[in-house]
C-alpha cells in the first residue's frame, strides 16, 4: 500500500476530500519524522513505537570478494509493533 492508496481509502471511509486526507497524512508522517531526528519516541497504542537507536562502528565482509570493510556508527530508526497490531496481523 502506498501513501496515496491509504489517502484514498481514508477519503472514502470518511467522506473528507482527498486533499484534506493528504495534508492529515502528509503532516503526521512529517511530526513523526520531526520527532525521531530530534532524538524523541514516537508511540501511537496499539499500533506501535517508533525509536532511534544509534549503531556502534563495526567491522563487515564484502560477501562477494571477502574484503573488510570498516561499518561506521549510524543512527538508525526501529518499530516495534503494539499488541492490537501484532494479534490482527497473525489472524490473517
Amino acid at each position: 500500500m502506498t501513501k496515496r492508496d491509504l489517502v484514498v481509502k481514508i477519503a472514502q471511509q470518511t467522506g473528507l476530500t482527498q486533499g484534506d486526507v493528504k495534508n492529515v497524512v502528509e503532516g503526521m508522517l512529517d511530526g513523526i519524522t520531526e520527532a525521531l531526528a530530534a532524538g524523541d519516541k514516537v508511540e501511537l497504542r496499539d499500533f506501535g513505537i517508533f525509536k532511534v537507536k544509534s549503531r556502534k562502528s563495526r567491522v563487515g565482509r564484502n560477501p562477494r570478494t571477502g574484503t573488510v570493510v570498516p561499518i561506521e556508527s549510524k543512527r538508525v530508526t526501529t518499530f516495534k509493533p503494539g499488541k492490537v497490531m501484532k494479534e490482527r496481523v497473525a489472524d490473517f
